[in-house]
């Protein structure tokens, strides 16, 4: 009986995290950094699996694609597509630190870090721009069916991973009125409520699930980041397909409509990729979806 990856679900939000981005290095040695990984994962780690690396393993899992390169009036959400991506999320950053070596060394020479971004809660799971992320977040059995692919023996299991690195002109944002911050937003910081008679081009009315045919849910999982003086948002969504996710950035981006998401007025995409979440098998994960 397989299931999802925990991670996946988890919440609340984790105070630490890390992501690990790999390149493709050694066909050859790939199958035995697998088994080595195995070992160094549990309840707090989620592995992501780049269409490179599964056909690298000569499979191929329906849906999984590579991130696309979209382009818009003023817009642009970079392509940085890798083979491998572990989210590891725990309580203290110096442990966090030790198990990203110990899978390091493990995937090594099969694959090589070649990004790693540290990311924390803020607040009670909220932006750097003060505004609470998630809000709309499906709950219990709405988020395994938004968030889990269900296989053709009927169990949910294996999910897909958007992760984009969004920078945020924190200074732009600040110099801003009040009012301006909450319509780019759609939402009011003072009370976290929407407004309703918010902008077109406000975030909540873009990405609005619910106003997508088919729906667009997606299970959100996003945390901030610091860089020297940098910061922004490590977006993630997890879906049961890429297509919910997808469908919510062609609209930001306008390429639906042509009214581009206000949110590129104080902060821009610098990477994405998409992944494979494969589901677990007695608690390891379970790669049987890869066989041709």
């Amino acid at each position: 009986m397989s299931y999802y990856q925990p991670g996946i679900l988890a919440t609340p939000v984790p105070p630490q995290a890390r992501h690990l981005f790999f390149a493709l290095e050694s066909v050859e040695a790939l199958p035995a950094a697998l088994d080595k990984l195995l070992f160094q994962l549990d309840g707090r780690a989620v592995v992501g699996l780049g269409e490179s690396l599964v056909q690298a393993l000569g499979g191929q899992v329906e849906g999984l694609r590579a991130f696309p390169a979209l382009a818009g009036v003023g817009v642009d959400n970079p392509s940085t597509q890798h083979a491998l991506w572990c989210w590891l999320h725990g309580e203290d950053r110096g442990e966090l630190l030790h198990r990203s070596r110990a899978i390091e060394a493990a995937l090594a020479p099969a694959l090589r870090l070649v990004q790693m971004n540290e990311t924390f809660r803020h607040m009670t799971g909220h932006d750097l721009t003060g505004y609470e992320d998630g809000t709309e977040n499906p709950h219990d059995e709405a988020a395994i069916a938004a968030a889990l692919a269900q296989g053709n023996d009927g169990l949910r299991g294996g999910s897909f991973a958007a992760i984009q690195q969004w920078q945020h002109d924190l200074d732009g944002f600040a110099a801003m009125q009040p009012h301006e911050r909450d319509n780019i937003m759609g939402r009011r910081l003072s009370d976290n409520e929407e407004i309703e008679d918010a902008r077109e081009s406000a975030h909540v009315k873009r990405t609005a699930q619910e106003s997508f045919a088919p729906e667009a849910f997606v299970v959100r999982r996003s945390m901030p980041w610091i860089e020297g003086d940098r910061a922004g948002l490590m977006f993630l969504a997890f879906g049961f397909s890429l297509d919910a996710f997808e469908a919510q950035l062609r609209r930001m981006s306008g390429l639906e409509d042509g009214i581009t998401d206000g949110l590129y007025r104080m902060s821009r995409p610098i990477t994405g990729g998409y992944y494979w979440c494969p589901p677990l098998l007695d608690g390891r994960l379970d790669l049987r979806a890869l066989v041709r």
